[in-house]
């Protein structure tokens, strides 16, 4: 019996029309231009405006979009899984929500929480599934409205966050391409530097917790960042190790786009030029589980049929990983080459 992959067969992605730029946040909090890109990377960053809009709005011509390049219905989706930490509300799932806006009748779904990392875990889940020869279409999204939760008077976190969602669609192979190998961790010790303190069980919503700005992201920079460094980039070169590959056996790095220096960081200890980094978050800043498949929309006209991805984040909580992906398909150039 062939062993089965699970291999990306398409890639959608979404992000909204207004850009909020360093410009702007000049006139609404004490910083500027030169600041946040040397520190960040990050030159503006897409928001979602819009009465009664959520993260599932954002998802949905995502997942559309992956169904229309492969010639799918979205009656034909097994299983959907939303990787997200602003969904639109606590219950029901994000990912049940999207399946009725976009017609997935005959899927279940749900969503997974683990912040920036969030998309790798959902990869891997859901690579799990099409391994196990149950199910045929997996539909995995990464999306976030990260402005829903975002202090916009406290300037170390403001300048980092934008929404956005991608998507892809998981199908069996027996060809030898897809996900073939993934390193996860998670370390909970680490909330302490990276959460949102508001909203759950142990502080629920009231007048006090509103009060305090419990329900923003808070996050201690220097700790988070040298466990970014550190985490993300051990994280994938323990991964090549493991499958006895070096950064010349690699096309491209995929990571996370939280910060410019810990990318770069990831690229060395790897041994992978800038040319081999795919890299967006000047343009759209850190969407949080949106950021890989965001890349990966950006720049699956130029990804070949056999390429070697790393995939590579961090996240709050918390989380890191690598996943090892050999590309299943070329491209036709109806796009520009790459949008980034």
């Amino acid at each position: 019996m062939q062993k089965i992959t699970a291999t990306i067969t398409s890639v959608g992605g979404y992000v909204p029309e207004f850009r909020l730029t360093n410009a702007i946040l000049e006139t609404m909090i004490d910083t500027n231009d030169e600041w946040i890109k040397s520190r960040t990377g990050i030159e503006e960053r897409r928001i979602l405006k819009g009465e009664g809009l959520a993260t599932s709005d954002m998802a949905v011509p995502a997942v559309l979009e992956i169904c229309k390049k492969r010639g799918i219905d979205p009656t034909e989706i097994d299983c959907m899984i939303c990787a997200t930490v602003t969904p639109d509300m606590v219950f029901p799932a994000t990912a049940n929500i999207i399946c009725d806006k976009v017609g997935a009748i005959n899927a279940w779904g749900f969503d997974l929480s683990a912040a920036c990392s969030g998309f790798l875990f959902a990869l891997t889940t859901g690579a799990s599934l099409i391994e196990s020869g149950r199910y045929k279409k997996v539909v995995i999204i990464g999306a976030d409205k990260m402005s829903a939760i975002v202090d916009y008077t406290d300037r170390t976190t403001c300048i980092i966050f934008g929404d956005g969602a991608g998507a892809i669609l998981l199908e069996p192979n027996t060809e030898g391409y897809g996900v073939m190998d993934s390193l996860l961790k998670s370390d909970g010790a680490g909330k302490n530097h990276l959460h949102m303190k508001g909203g759950g069980s142990l502080h629920p919503a009231t007048l006090e917790t509103i009060a305090n700005k419990e329900h923003y992201i808070f996050q201690e920079g220097q700790p988070v960042f040298k466990a970014a460094v550190k985490n993300m980039a051990e994280a994938a070169f323990d991964l090549l190790e493991r499958n006895n590959l070096t950064g010349e056996d690699i096309n491209w790095l995929v990571p996370h786009q939280a910060n410019k220096r810990i990318i770069d960081a990831t690229a060395s200890r790897i041994g992978l030029p800038i040319e081999k980094v795919m890299i967006n978050i000047h343009r759209y800043g850190n969407t949080t589980a949106g950021t890989i498949p965001l890349c990966l929309w950006d720049w699956e006209s130029q990804l070949h049929k056999g390429d070697n991805l790393i995939l590579a984040a961090f996240g709050g909580g918390f989380t890191w990983g690598a996943t090892l992906v050999k590309w299943g398909y070329d491209t036709a150039p109806t796009q520009e080459d790459s949008k980034a």
